[in-house]
């Protein structure tokens, strides 16, 4: 019976393959063709392919990578041999010693210079007196070292030095405040932390809650300057480079993990209770790396841009990949305020970043446009339009049009770009062609999550259709189970659609001591589910088109997804962020909106509207009225259906931020929090809307 269903399962996935005769040997790509039982695959260029998930069912529904249809990934194709985060920096270091790796700014005569470089040899060196300086300390293999510091070349050799030592790195968020912090620390039993003398007078405000830790050191201090702690405290205090002193007075030889042992515990806030650990082993983090690797491709060349928080999964997993090319990392100043400054200093060949921040650049050159004067905007929609025009239909652009038009944009990224990864929420398809036009280079959106090891999905390099998030990773599978609740099933026309579930070499180990919550969302067949809602598109793309989590119901019984809307709601010109409530007590959803000042200045001047100040301004019904109807337009055009409209707008000038506790880290709303925040603004709408209309309220 067993050989039979081998047999069967072989057949299965052979039926994608075509005969060797016919592919190409340099094109991975051509080897699979469609299975006509699986109705998405329609034409002869699917990215993804599809397999049954048990052989009784005969159901297709599990959708692997093209690329690697008969194996998920767990290895670098050409170094199989790296199987932990330790054997990748050896990889680094011995292939790439002399190269350019870590680059900060360097600030003389009170202004901020070049970039100044630290080779891979050298950052090498520095690991080995970093881990060595641990264990001068007595730390002993597994013991959990927390980084509480933004990104700099520090807190990566901290990080590879836990890796080359078996330590497990915990990251602290700079921005999660003190109680969290103080959770997390206890939770994860950490031992010693590094920080910089900022996040340094935090951790004294609370060290005697924190009695697992027996060692701080403090990057960018000076061992005079540290203040004296309690003699009873038990914690000794010390600079980073007297740590460094103290290793390489003592060189240990590296004490490597396996690929089964835990690399890190990265604690997601989420938008409601404390934080969850998330357990990662070497394991997992490689085959992230891996499969993104099978996908695209990076050189030692290249110059990568780090300002995204190297908490968050998505840029330690960039680094992780950056430094298998033997790629040069440039770190920002520390200040987003001066991100243009320090990309015009570094010149990138590689940027990712997050669509809020896209939507900014989208937003300054849209705007910068409409104020050029009629024959510049003029040239910029004709050269735009010829541009994509080509792009959509795989032709090259006239140079003409980048000489033009959009070199100067380009200058913006520092004017090398050749990759804009975007990632962590929904990019709006507009502003994806928006990119793809103004760069002239490959962007790209990809899918993932912490406890997927960052990536389970990615855009295709070639794939010029826009709206979604690409095929599997070679190291995972997904598949869509049905949300009876929401009216989502596999069986759903044209295109399936369902709950997205993660199979896989990069699925994480559990929730750190909460088995309850792990059990919630690993199965008995180890499908991880994710909470998002996905459709499977022509070719095997994946979309993301709903949120399970969030959902809640409105008196009449229709189920709300908030987080959809909001998306669709930034997309209108006065929005800069969106908070979209509803309850189970009324039938309609009201919206408090963050606006940004300069824009609402300029348009009350263009429609003649008098006002004293800003907030006068954002409270006039006329200008919330204009608001809401230009937000109506919008979700009129994304064919929302009419439950799905806000009925009600309140404008503010306070953006939601870490600082207020509106946003997590990864700068996703705090529901229960902005529901408390809004608390009367929220009241008010509903009282005025019974007012104006009682039958849409209370049911």
């Amino acid at each position: 019976m067993l050989e039979s269903q081998a047999h069967r399962r072989l057949h299965a996935i052979q039926c994608h393959l075509l005969p060797s005769s016919t592919a190409s040997d340099d094109d991975s790509s051509s080897h699979v063709q469609p299975n006509l039982t699986a109705a998405e695959f329609f034409h002869g260029q699917g990215y993804s392919v599809v397999l049954p998930e048990k052989l009784q069912t005969g159901k297709w529904n599990v959708y692997r990578s093209a690329r690697s249809p008969l194996e998920l990934v767990t290895r670098f194709a050409d170094h199989p041999e790296i199987g932990t985060l330790h054997d990748n920096f050896v990889h680094a270091v011995e292939s790439f010693r002399d190269y350019k790796y870590l680059g900060t700014r360097i600030w003389e005569d009170g202004t901020v210079g070049e970039y100044k470089w630290m080779t891979y040899g050298e950052a090498g060196t520095a690991c080995k007196a970093i881990g060595s300086g641990l264990q001068f300390h007595g730390f002993q293999k597994g013991a959990s070292i927390g980084l509480y510091f933004i990104n700099r070349p520090e807190w990566l050799i901290v990080d590879l030095a836990c890796s080359s030592y078996s330590y497990i790195s915990v990251p602290l968020y700079d921005t999660l405040g003190p109680d969290a912090v103080q959770y997390v620390v206890n939770h994860a039993d950490i031992q010693a932390i590094f920080c910089v003398p900022q996040t340094l007078n935090s951790l004294l405000s609370f060290l005697s809650g924190i009695p697992s830790v027996r060692l701080i050191v403090v990057v960018g201090g000076v061992d005079e300057y540290l203040p004296s702690l309690p003699s009873g405290s038990g914690v000794k205090l010390v600079s980073y480079l007297k740590l460094i002193s103290q290793g390489r007075s003592s060189l240990q030889p590296f004490c490597p993990p396996k690929p089964e042992d835990v690399a890190t515990i990265c604690y997601t806030s989420g938008t409601t209770g404390t934080p969850k650990g998330v357990v990662l082993t070497h394991g997992n983090l490689i085959a992230s790396a891996a499969g993104f690797c099978r996908a695209i491709k990076f050189a030692s060349s290249d110059v990568y841009f780090s300002y995204l928080p190297l908490a968050h999964i998505y840029e330690r997993t960039n680094q992780f990949i950056l430094a298998y090319y033997g790629g040069a990392v440039g770190f920002y100043q520390g200040d987003n305020l001066k991100l243009m400054d320090d990309l015009a200093a570094l010149r990138p060949t590689i940027f990712s970043s997050v669509p809020r921040l896209y939507n900014r650049i989208y937003d300054g050159i849209t705007n910068a446009v409409a104020n050029s004067g009629k024959l510049r905007e003029g040239l910029f929609r004709v050269a735009y339009n010829s541009k994509k025009q080509a792009i959509m239909t795989g032709r090259n652009p006239s140079p003409m049009w980048d000489r033009l038009v959009f070199n100067k944009i380009k200058e913006k990224l520092g004017g090398r770009v050749r990759f804009l990864g975007s990632g962590a929420s929904p990019l709006s398809p507009d502003i994806m062609d928006f990119l793809r036009v103004c760069f002239g280079c490959q962007v790209i959106e990809g899918y993932g999550m912490t406890e997927t090891s960052c990536v389970i999905s990615m855009m295709d390099v070639g794939d010029n259709l826009s709206g979604h998030v690409g095929s599997p990773s070679p190291a995972c599978e997904i598949k869509l189970v049905d949300v009876p609740e929401m009216n989502y099933t596999s069986e759903d026309q044209p295109h399936p659609r369902g709950e997205i579930c993660v199979r896989g070499p990069i699925v994480f180990q559990g929730y750190y001591k909460d088995e309850v919550q792990t059990s919630e969302v690993i199965d008995n067949d180890g499908w991880l589910h994710t909470g998002d809602i996905g459709s499977w598109l022509p070719g095997g793309r994946l979309k993301i088109i709903d949120r399970k989590k969030n959902i809640f119901k409105l008196a009449q019984g229709e189920y709300i997804a908030p987080e959809k809307i909001e998306n669709v709601y930034t997309k209108c010109k006065f929005v800069s962020q969106c908070f979209i409530y509803g309850d189970s007590l009324n039938s309609s959803l009201v919206a408090v909106v963050a606006v940004d000042p300069d824009l609402m200045e300029a348009w009350a001047a263009s429609e003649g509207i008098k006002y004293e100040n800003l907030e006068q301004l954002c409270n006039d019904p006329r200008v919330r009225a204009a608001v809401l109807a230009e937000m109506d337009a919008v979700v009129m055009e994304a064919q929302l259906r009419g439950f799905e409209f806000a009925k009600a707008v309140t404008l503010v000038l306070e953006p939601f931020t870490l600082e207020n506790g509106l946003l997590t880290p990864t700068f996703k709303i705090k529901r229960p929090q902005a529901k408390a925040y809004f608390a009367k603004v929220i009241s008010d709408m509903y009282a005025e809307l019974s007012k104006s209309d009682p039958k849409l309220q209370k049911m």
